[in-house]
């Protein structure tokens, strides 16, 4: 078994932003390799966020983003469980990025259960009517993949961070969860341009 120095968990603390105690942990299970706690933090993180995306999130703040020129604007309710949280900057940061990714891919849902289900038929139909001539089975994967597209281009939660677009915001939100010990949820937004 390697020798854990305080070092060694200094670097995984910094890089994760979690406790000394799970560092430490971390990196007692992982025989010291960094990248490997890294990663099995991130697992379990993660999973712990899953449960508590559950919880009731009923904190929380409505921050605003003025785009630079005064013609672009976004208000976004975002939820967390108590003030104390609300009030950390990690949580501040998360709400600025996400106005920012709102102000510059313009989603028109939070998430897939938002989407209107006459819309989604419509361009079910549509889609149907353009690839009529080919076998049924190859019809039906295609609508799945156009709906698909329909999510990620359209719902906050599945599109691509905008700084990183190896990630979704759903993701980015559940990183902060695993982070903060919180649920975090995107309650509402607005995007409101000139000209639009």
């Amino acid at each position: 078994m390697a020798d854990i120095t305080p070092a060694m968990i200094k670097e995984l603390r910094d890089k994760t932003g979690l406790g000394l105690k799970k560092c430490k942990e971390a990196l007692v299970e992982t025989a010291g390799d960094i990248e490997k706690a890294v990663v099995a933090l991130r697992k379990s993180g993660l999973a712990a966020a899953e449960k508590r995306m559950g919880r009731s999130a009923s904190e929380g703040i409505v921050f605003s983003y003025i785009h630079g020129n005064g013609k672009l604007g976004v208000l976004l309710e975002l939820n967390c469980e108590t003030d104390f949280v609300a009030k950390t900057d990690d949580f501040q940061g998360l709400g600025k990025d996400i106005c920012m990714h709102i102000a510059a891919m313009s989603p028109r849902w939070v998430d897939e259960s938002d989407v209107c289900p006459e819309y989604l038929e419509k361009e079910k139909e549509i889609a149907r009517e353009q690839i009529k001539d080919k076998p049924a089975n190859v019809i039906e994967k295609i609508i799945e993949g156009k709906v698909k597209k329909i999510y990620s281009e359209n719902c906050l939660l599945n599109q691509a961070f905008v700084k990183d677009d190896k990630q979704t915001i759903a993701v980015l939100v559940k990183n902060m969860i695993s982070k903060l010990g919180e649920n975090i949820k995107v309650g509402k937004f607005s995007r409101i341009s000139i000209g639009e």
